[in-house]
């Protein structure tokens, strides 16, 4: 544990972050799975009217700052062409 008073504040703050940044990255994964397997079960329409949704959890996990912009397109990408792909 540090000694000095900032040092502490910054695992505090840190901690927080962590936490934080987990939880988020957690619920993106989970949304993810949750189309995975919409798409595997080979439910078109319940996987498209659930994209958005999709969509916007991962755009709010880059809004603040857990995922990086390229990231998110490229999940975003690829869960619609999944989609896009099955007949």
């Amino acid at each position: 544990m540090p000694q000095i008073k900032s040092a502490r504040k910054r695992v505090k703050q840190t901690t927080k972050r962590t936490l934080r940044n987990k939880s988020i990255k957690s619920a993106v994964k989970t949304e993810i799975k949750k189309m995975t397997a919409l798409i595997t079960a080979g439910d078109k329409a319940a996987a498209q009217a659930r994209l958005p949704e999709t969509c916007s959890v991962i755009d709010s996990a880059v809004s603040k700052g857990v995922l990086k912009k390229n990231t998110a397109s490229r999940k975003k990408s690829s869960l619609a062409l999944k989609i896009n792909a099955m007949a």
